[in-house]
């Protein structure tokens, strides 16, 4: 299950390797309970062994084994534990105690079922003066194992409750520390949330880690493109509205002028100049609709494989017509296919506009060439024509929307340049003017080959 939550992930991420530390350090602990249980429990063992052995003595020639209380009591541990023990010589002769009782290794203890309960036992062999053969004696002591369950049990329990505590105040520390930790962003969030949907200035939180600061600084930054964004579309409408309410004006006085008018001939010119109206209107709402999608994240990104050749061939032989009826020679010249990656639709509407334009500018009888060739890795495309050219000062400025050189006697919508660069750069391009051989405007366009 994915955890939504920050702090919950931050918390699970801080607590539960610390539970599995503790689990770890749990099961080290039950082990070291047991290996102090057996210890304990080996001693006590051996200690009632050797007060038992001390008591063994030769009584008128005879040995004689007693075995003190004080050996059998110091099991009393409220556990109700059992305790057995024989005594016998060296030879294996009996002297007290329980004669099935197994026998423990001389060095060590041995647990083993006895009477349907498992014993610990341990075994002390010890020398009594005067006993000849029968010396050293064996002891052999065994216990119930309840008293040294019950003690490992404890000591679990004990280790058990420090670690659980600890992660318990590890876990409410972490959460405390998540609150102040992430207090900022929780400023943040307040902040954007309480904004209005026109306010787009920089937020600026109190107190904010380094860690933060890259986040806000990134949506500072991207609240500034979203503020450059609105301005252009803002600009982008106007300009667009104050374009077209001249056009649509004319078609308006044309059309009225149509209906108005008796005679067939002066009706018929009115009509064809309302039709070359209507099909500029067209075509400035068709370039506004390109520079629209042009624009970077109005469209989803594409990686078509675009031939620039073949696409400049089709747009070639498509302006054909309009080259033929104003007297200029289009030309192409290429060597073969040059592939780049992109928009196909986009890079063929940008050398679509920068045919258009070339054609737009160029006299009767002058020339507009498209070349076409891959150097050095890139993708060259240069248009020139024999047109009167851009002065140098204005090269930059008829990149702009709209911007049309002072003087022009062409009707154009300013539109085409612009287009052109915003094609290019989604592209990874350039495109640079210069003047053309001819001396009109040469434009070279560069992008990445595929």
């Amino acid at each position: 299950m994915k955890i939504s939550s920050l702090r919950l992930q931050l918390l699970a991420w801080v607590v539960l390797p610390l539970a599995a530390l503790a689990a770890v350090n749990l099961w080290t602990s039950q082990r070291n309970a047991l290996a102090t249980a057996d210890l304990v429990t080996d001693r006590m063992l051996v200690g009632s062994a050797r007060a038992i052995s001390e008591q063994v003595a030769m009584v008128d020639g005879t040995l004689d084994a007693t075995v003190p209380p004080a050996a059998i009591e110091m099991f009393d541990t409220g556990d109700r534990d059992s305790v057995y023990y024989r005594v016998e010589t060296a030879n294996g002769r009996l002297l007290t105690g329980y004669p099935d009782l197994p026998q423990a290794p001389a060095r060590g203890s041995l647990e083993a079922p006895y009477r349907d309960h498992p014993l610990r036992l341990a075994t002390l062999s010890h020398a009594v003066i005067g006993a000849g053969a029968d010396s050293p004696i064996r002891v052999t002591v065994g216990v119930t194992l309840a008293g040294h369950d019950a003690m490992v049990k404890r000591l679990w329990l004990s280790a058990f409750a420090q670690q659980l505590a600890l992660v318990v105040i590890a876990g409410v520390f972490v959460l405390l520390g998540l609150r102040r930790g992430l207090a900022p962003l929780i400023r943040l969030r307040d902040a954007v949330r309480s904004r209005s949907r026109s306010d787009l200035e920089p937020v600026e939180i109190a107190g904010a880690q380094s860690e933060i600061r890259p986040l806000i600084e990134a949506l500072n930054a991207y609240m500034e493109r979203v503020r450059g964004q609105m301005a252009a579309q803002r600009r982008f409408i106007a300009n667009a509205a104050h374009q077209l309410r001249t056009p649509l004006a004319l078609l308006s006085t044309q059309a009225s002028y149509a209906l108005r008018e008796n005679a067939a001939d002066q009706r018929q010119q009115a009509l064809v100049a309302l039709q070359a109206s209507s099909g500029k209107l067209a075509r400035l709402a068709e370039q506004l609709l390109t520079l629209s999608r042009a624009e970077p994240g109005s469209r989803r990104p594409r990686a078509d494989l675009v031939d620039l050749t073949e696409a400049a061939r089709h747009v070639l032989e498509a302006q054909a017509p309009t080259a033929i009826k104003s007297g200029i020679d289009l030309g192409l010249e290429e060597t073969g296919p040059v592939p780049v990656t992109g928009d196909g639709t986009m890079l063929r509407e940008m050398i679509v506009n920068l045919v258009d334009n070339a054609l737009r500018y160029t006299p009767a009888g002058g020339s507009v060439t498209v070349k076409l060739a891959a150097i050095d890795g890139e993708a060259l495309l240069t248009v020139t024509d024999s047109g009167p050219g851009i002065p140098a000062e204005e090269c930059e400025h008829v990149f702009e929307r709209f911007y049309r050189l002072a003087g022009s006697a062409e009707d154009g919508s300013g539109l085409g340049l612009a287009i052109v660069r915003e094609v290019v750069e989604n592209a990874g391009g350039s495109v640079t003017l210069g003047d053309a051989a001819t001396g009109g405007l040469k434009v070279e366009v560069r992008l990445p080959l595929a």
